[in-house]
């Protein structure tokens, strides 16, 4: 899996992830980090990056779109420590890897994870 950390997260989390193993960018390592949405959204899609954010427009950005492309994680937890969040994806990467994998937002809440396959009609 490769991964686009978003701009509403920290860098500490594309650190942590490719300590782990993984590809993983942060926006700020490819001079995006005050690119729109749209621009992010397009760039995950033509690299074939998973796009972990805090931010819910990406999920709105895959329902205008129709896309089953970029996948995207979304954070709706309420602890925002990076390291949290690390932990979180990581402890999870093996049970969502195949969901991202065929195309999905997943959403990470306090008491559960959201899967939704991709397309969004």
């Amino acid at each position: 899996m490769k991964f686009l950390v978003d701009h509403a997260l920290s860098p500490l989390i594309a650190k942590g992830l490719r300590e782990a193993g993984f590809e993983a960018i942060h926006v700020r390592d490819i001079g995006m980090h005050s690119a729109s949405d749209q621009i992010i959204f397009e760039y995950a899609k033509e690299e074939d990056l998973t796009i972990v954010t805090a931010d819910t427009d990406f999920g709105t950005l895959l329902a205008l779109s129709r896309y089953s492309r970029p996948s995207v994680i979304i954070f709706r937890t309420s602890d925002k420590h990076p390291e949290t969040q690390l932990a979180l994806l990581l402890n999870q990467t093996s049970e969502i890897s195949d969901a991202l994998a065929e195309g999905s937002i997943v959403v990470f809440e306090d008491t559960r994870i959201r899967i939704r396959p991709l397309p969004i009609f």
